[in-house]
């Protein structure tokens, strides 16, 4: 986490000789980890175990940080490296705070995404309405709802996709390791209104990667991002998308 200030990196975690960027082998085992783990949610939704809604929300605003976490884990272990090479180092305030204004710009950027394809196609369907519904449903809901999507499901992502799959795409120059990743990021919440967000907050989030070598101004850039939605219930009481 943030400590003594360094200078930042050219390029994603590079930062000595002796370690080595993650590959095609990290990126393949970790989205499989994280692919399995997502099947492995879905016997406890509709056609499962038929949990009320407040539940399912609630296992779903979880699951989606510890898939990210099994898919680094996963791809963490199958070599041998120090952490630094997925970018979990240390990092300056400086750069936290550049984060954090990065998920401020990236939130505003993926308003107007998401307000221009839903004016030009129509579709406006939110397949993240569990999350309401957690949200929505009692105080210590909101509070866990928070607690995950603020916290849990941004570490988790930004770990797999940003430390790993940015990463290891960095090799292939800046365009290719931010943007690649990004819409891997963005393919991987479902081809849907969530598709344009995932993809400007993918973007945002690998660039900070990219520039400051360390993973934390990314998950600053994503952590700032997914409180939207809990502040949106806070705010309007609502129970489900507007």
């Amino acid at each position: 986490m943030p400590t003594r200030p360094e200078p930042p990196h050219a390029s994603a975690p590079a930062a000595t000789a002796a370690e080595k960027r993650p590959g095609w082998p990290e990126i393949i085992i970790g989205l499989l980890t994280a692919l399995a783990a997502t099947a492995a949610v879905i016997p406890f939704g509709p056609a499962g175990l038929d949990l009320e809604p407040v539940a399912y929300g609630l296992v779903l605003t979880a699951w989606s940080g510890l898939i990210g976490l099994a898919g680094f884990a996963a791809a963490a272990l199958i070599r041998i490296r120090s952490w630094g090479a997925f970018g979990v180092r240390r990092t300056t305030w400086r750069w936290m705070a550049i984060g954090v204004a990065a998920g401020l710009a990236a939130f505003v950027v993926k308003g107007v995404a998401n307000y221009a394809v839903i004016t030009l196609t129509g579709f406006d369907a939110d397949p993240q309405g569990a999350y309401y519904d957690a949200a929505g449903g009692g105080v210590l809901p909101l509070i866990l709802t928070f607690l995950f999507l603020s916290f849990l499901t941004p570490l988790g992502e930004e770990f797999l996709f940003r430390g790993v799959i940015t990463t290891a795409l960095l090799r292939y120059g800046p365009v290719i390791g931010v943007v690649a990743s990004s819409v891997v990021f963005g393919l991987f919440h479902g081809v849907n209104i969530a598709l344009p967000s995932a993809i400007v907050v993918g973007l945002f989030a690998a660039e900070m990667l990219r520039r400051s070598g360390s993973i934390w101004p990314a998950v600053a850039v994503h952590t700032v991002n997914n409180l939207g939605l809990p502040l949106f219930v806070v705010l309007t009481g609502a129970t489900g998308p507007a």
